[in-house]
Parts: C-alpha cells; structure tokens; sequence
C-alpha cells in the first residue's frame, strides 16, 4: 500500500426559441457529461478564496457559470434520479438510496436513453445513477442498463485497497469512515479510481470522435473517505482554515428538524480541530478531481472535439462543513442545496459569463433537449436553460425547489432569487424564511415576525405549487419507505 499517512477523525416544460443559426442541427453535437459527487460550490470560479480548482475555472470561462443552482435532494440516488429523468422526487419516488425510479415508472425515457434512441453512443464511465456498478435492482446497484450503449466501472486503488482499510475501521463513538481522509503520500492520480474514470472517458472520447456521443463520466470524489495523493494536500496550508461561528443563540433560530441532519450536533461530534483537518482533506479531493477534469477538457481540445461539444459539469448537491454546526449534506440550507452548474456551448457569445438566476438540476434534461434539436418528453418538471446560455440576465421567473426527509416529517423548500422558505411536515414542524441578499448565511429566521407575513404567504403559496399539503387534498404525503440516511 502506497499510503504512510491514515486518519480517522471520529466522526411544465417550456421551449424557447431555438438556439442561433450558427448551431445548426447538420451535424449533432456531442454532450460530455461531468458529474462529481458531493462537492459544494467552494470552487476559485465562484469566489472561493482558498480553494484550487484551475480546471472547473478554465470550463466556466468557456461556458456559462449557474451562480444559483439547486438539487432536487440532496443525497445521492434521489439527486441523480431527478436530473436524469427530468422529475422531481415527489414523482420518481426516489427519496432514498435503495429504490429505483423504473420500480414505480418502468417506461421512463431517462435523460442519456433520449440520445441512445435517436442515434447517439451513450457511455457511463464510474458513478452516474447511485453507484456505478453495473447490475440488475437491488444487486449491485442502481444502474439503469437501459440508458447506456455501453458501461464501465473503473476501480482504483483507493477502492480496492486504501478506502477499506478506512472503512473497516470503526472508531468508539461508531462513525465510521464517515469523516474519514487518507493522506495518499506516495500515490499518483492513474491509481486511483477518479483517475481511471478519466483515462476511460478519454478512450471512448477518441474511440467515437467521428461520431455523435454522450458520455457520461461520473468522479467519485469528494465524497468520503476523502482519499487523494498527498500532493493535492500539499496545496493547502491549515492556517487556511476557519470554521463558521456558532452560537446557542444562533441555535435559538432552527426549527428542530432544521438541524437534524448532523447528530451529534454540532461537527458531528467532532473537535473543532479535528473539524479543520476534515477541511483540508474535502478540499484536497476536490483539487484532485480537480485536475481529472482538466485532463477531459485537454482531450477535448487535442481530439479536435471544442467545435462540436457541449460539456456539462453538475454535482449531486451541496456540502456542510461546519455552517450552523452541521456536517454533510441533507439540509435545506443553502451549502447543501446550492451546487456547481456550468455549461458550455460551442461558439457561444456568453463565454465566461456568470448567471445568477435561480435554476435547478432538474432543468439540464429540457436544456440538452432543446440544444441539440431532440423532442423530450411531454411531461418533464425543468425548464430549458437556453434562454440564459444566450443571455445569462434574461427575464426569469422560475423559483427552485429542495426537498429533504426526516423520518416520517418531510421538509420542502423554495428558493428565489431573494428569499428561501422552508416549511417542515407541511409547517407543522416549523417554518424559515430568509433573506439570501441581506442574509446569505441564512443566520436570522424570519418566518415567525409579523412583518414578514407578506412574504411567508407569497413563498407559501409557491411551495404549495410544487408540494401540496396533503390535508388539502394534494398528492405530496410522507413515504412510509423513506428512512433517513447520511
């Protein structure tokens, strides 16, 4: 083993107008399709201070950078349903990580199944569904066999070899490898499994370059263990770090399924140092899936494929790491609903430009639809992104939605480009309003003052539209199958 350093830390469609002439459907275009796993936006192209991500940044000065970009769940399986088929998890049912969407819906004609049906190659290469093994439901896996031409599942040895040394290591207070880094001093990137992922997504690059392709390369990391080769590591220094303050009075603010995602809260139990090694590991994967990236877009460009390519870059949703003392994901606050959405379009006007407009995930299906000419269908819960990849201030008025689950008590939250609502076992539970432009720390609840009614009763009546209260009469009710899961 290639490792000297181990440590555990205890712890309704709409189509716009069609896309200009200059992109004109004579030749189909290509789609690389970049997905990581719970990485949050601390990234250099959206003004993090610290972290190096030089290659995330060179893609979003060739395409459009989503600054309010949301999942639709955020946890693994029920994100990726959602962006893959175009529904939300109220209809895909998919609010946990064992079930699969086809359980309930078996004629869905997923996102990449689209391309494959009308005369795409359409590859996976590592985790696109919840895990990327290939198998039937309930085996190995989530896959969707349906939806590829073709499937690999590169294994590094950070899989085989370092992350069950971490893994099978379970500390007193019984957390596992759940924040858990290896400080991978003597590796190099092909060892490992995001590296492998890149080598394979290139091959099959090259392999079909004279014809019209999606392939879909799904990256590992961040996601826990945070394993990289120490030189990634070495790009950090800990005096780097700081942790966000919190306090019994800014506790006073949550309603109390707000913060039960982290338990025990808060840091999971953990130091505040220990907190702070935790960091240094997160951002070490994100540089080396980072530089994976980067070794994509190169192949891009010496394959002769930037005139032809659409490159879609997303992650599965956000992160915690220390805001309001949680850790993870599974909130509806902002660093675990908000996540890195660029997309870049061959011979765009509106290279490097920003788009603050509050979209979603769910939003990607309808948009590569309309790019490249393909009818989707009928019934898809996204709106096409087109409008604002030809000019990122364009009027909008979609808001975003989130959801999350605690037990039996689901949490429903509504973004706009100037207030998030957030409403517990339909407001049974609880309620939080806040203000994202005055308040983007979302560190003073609203909900419960008086001249704030106006606008609680606005967002209400939003959330109402996506996820109706169950006493009503609507269809949105608690799944008696849905668990609650880190």
């Amino acid at each position: 083993m290639n490792s000297s350093v181990l440590k555990l830390v205890v712890a309704p469609l709409v189509f716009t107008s069609a896309w200009p002439s200059i992109y004109s459907q004579d030749k189909k275009k290509n789609i690389l399709f970049i997905a990581v796993d719970d990485m949050n936006n601390d990234l250099g192209c959206y003004g993090h201070p610290v972290v190096k991500s030089p290659n995330i940044d060179r893609l979003a000065s060739q395409g459009i950078t989503f600054a309010n970009a949301y999942c639709q769940f955020p946890l693994s399986s029920p994100s990726r349903s959602s962006i893959l088929t175009g529904y939300r998890p109220d209809k895909t049912r998919v609010f946990d990580l064992t079930y699969h969407f086809r359980q309930d819906l078996p004629d869905i004609v997923t996102l990449p199944q689209l391309f494959k049906n009308n005369g795409w190659y359409v590859a996976r290469v590592g985790k696109m569904y919840h895990y990327g093994n290939p198998g039937d439901i309930g085996t190995n896996g989530l896959d969707d066999r349906i939806s590829w031409t073709e499937r690999v599942n590169p294994a590094g040895m950070d899989k085989t070899s370092l992350e069950p040394v971490v893994t099978n290591y379970t500390p007193k207070r019984g957390l596992g490898s759940a924040m858990a880094y290896m400080n991978d001093r003597n590796g190099n990137d092909r060892e490992h499994t995001d590296g492998k992922v890149a080598t394979e997504a290139i091959k099959l690059m090259d392999q079909h370059k004279n014809e019209p392709f999606f392939i879909a390369a799904g990256f590992y990391r961040p996601h826990c263990p945070w394993i990289a080769p120490g030189k990634y590591f070495d790009l950090y220094k800990p005096e780097q770090f700081s942790l966000p303050e919190i306090s019994e009075e800014t506790l006073k603010q949550y309603p109390e399924p707000a913060l039960a995602s982290t338990n025990p809260w808060p840091y999971f139990g953990i130091t505040r140092e220990q907190a702070l090694e935790c960091i240094h590991a997160y951002y070490a994967a994100i540089s080396f899936v980072d530089a994976q990236i980067g070794k994509l877009l190169d192949a891009v460009d010496s394959l002769g494929l930037s005139d032809n390519t659409i490159i879609v870059f997303w992650s599965d949703h956000g992160y915690h790491l220390g805001e309001h003392g949680l850790w993870f994901k599974q909130s509806c606050f902002e660093e675990s609903a908000k996540v890195p959405l660029i997309i870049s379009v061959p011979g765009s006007k509106k290279s490097g430009k920003i788009c603050r407009r509050t979209v979603e995930l769910v939003d990607v299906y309808p948009t590569l639809a309309e790019l490249t000419g393909q009818i989707p269908p009928s019934d898809l819960e996204g709106n096409s992104l087109v409008r604002l990849l030809k000019n990122p201030k364009a009027g909008w008025k979609h808001p975003a939605y989130t959801q999350v689950q605690r037990g039996t008590v689901p949490g429903h939250s509504v973004r706009t480009e100037k207030w998030r609502y957030t409403e517990w076992g339909f407001g049974k539970e609880g309620s939080e309003l806040y203000n994202e432009i005055s308040d983007p720390h979302e560190l003073r609840n609203l909900a419960g003052d008086p001249a704030y009614a106006g606008i609680v009763k606005d967002m209400k009546a939003l959330l109402k539209k996506i996820h109706p209260n169950p006493v009503t009469g609507g269809k949105a009710v608690a799944d008696t199958r849905i668990r609650f899961c880190n």
